[in-house]
C-alpha cells in the first residue's frame, strides 16, 4: 500500500507540472502576437513581408497602407483620378509655356510640365498595376510617352488601348503621330485614311503633323532616302488636296 500511495503522489505531481507548463506556454504564445513584447519579424505590429496594424492599439496614421488593404478596382480608380489631374495640369502649363514671352518663365513652365507628365506617368502605371484593362489609363500613358518623346513606348501603349477599344479615334491619331516620329510612313498613311473616313478633324491634325515632318525632313533627311521623302511628300499633297475639296462640298 505505501508503494501505491507513493506512485499516486508522484503521478499527481507530474500532472500538476504539465498543467503549469501549459499555462506558461499559453502566456508566452500571447506575447508573440503583433503589438506585444514578443513581436513577429519586421518590427512592431508587422507580419513578415509588410506592415500590419498592431492588435495592441490603433494603427500608425503615418504608415503607408498595405496594398492588400485596398481593393484593386478602388485603388485603380483613385490612381486614375490623380493621373488625369496631373495630366490636365501638364497640358495647362504646356499651353502657358507656348505663349510665354519671357524665356525664364517659359523655362520654368516647361520644367513644371515635365514634372507633371512624370507624375502622371507614375500614377497611370499605378492604376494599370491594379487594373490592367483600364482603357483610360493605357490611353493616358500613351499620350504622356508621346509628349515625352518615348515614341516606341507610346506605340505599344496605344496598341493596348486600341486592342481594348478599337474605335477610340484620338488614340489612332496619336499613334499615327508616334509612327511619324519613328518614320513608319506606311503606318502613318493607314492611320490617316482611317481618320479621314471617320473623323476629318483628327485627320486634319495628323495632316498638319505630316506637313511639319516633311518640312523638317526636306531640310535634313535624318538618314532617310530622298526618294522615300519625296514619295511621301507627293502622297501628302494629294491627300491634302482631296481633304480641302471634300470640305468645300455642300453638306
Amino acid at each position: 500500500m505505501p508503494r501505491i500511495f507513493l506512485s499516486f503522489t508522484v503521478l499527481s505531481l507530474a500532472m500538476l507540472a504539465v498543467a503549469l507548463s501549459g499555462a506558461n506556454l499559453a502566456q508566452a504564445g500571447g506575447q508573440m502576437m503583433p503589438g506585444g513584447p514578443g513581436q513577429m519579424p519586421g518590427g512592431p505590429g508587422q507580419m513578415p513581408g509588410g506592415p500590419r496594424p498592431s492588435l495592441g492599439g490603433p494603427p500608425d496614421e503615418d504608415a503607408a497602407p498595405h496594398a492588400s488593404t485596398e481593393k484593386p478596382d478602388a485603388a485603380a480608380s483613385k490612381a486614375l483620378k490623380a493621373a488625369m489631374k496631373s495630366l490636365d495640369k501638364a497640358k495647362e502649363l504646356e499651353a502657358a509655356a507656348a505663349v510665354a514671352t519671357s524665356p525664364d518663365k517659359k523655362a520654368k513652365d516647361m520644367d513644371k510640365v515635365s514634372d507633371n507628365y512624370s507624375r502622371a506617368l507614375d500614377q497611370f502605371t499605378e492604376a494599370l498595376s491594379n487594373k490592367g484593362d483600364l482603357v483610360e489609363a493605357w490611353d493616358g500613358v500613351g499620350y504622356v510617352h508621346l509628349r515625352l518623346g518615348a515614341y516606341g513606348e507610346a506605340i505599344d501603349d496605344y496598341n493596348h488601348t486600341l486592342a481594348l477599344k478599337p474605335d477610340l479615334l484620338e488614340a489612332i491619331q496619336h499613334r499615327g503621330e508616334a509612327y511619324l516620329a519613328v518614320d513608319r510612313l506606311d503606318d502613318v498613311r493607314i492611320a490617316y485614311m482611317d481618320l479621314f473616313a471617320h473623323a476629318p478633324d483628327l485627320a486634319g491634325q495628323l495632316m498638319r503633323a505630316m506637313q511639319r515632318w516633311l518640312a523638317d525632313h526636306q531640310t535634313d533627311a535624318h538618314g532617310m532616302r530622298a526618294s522615300d521623302i519625296a514619295a511621301f511628300g507627293q502622297w501628302v499633297a494629294e491627300r491634302d488636296g482631296i481633304a480641302k475639296a471634300t470640305a468645300s462640298l455642300p453638306h
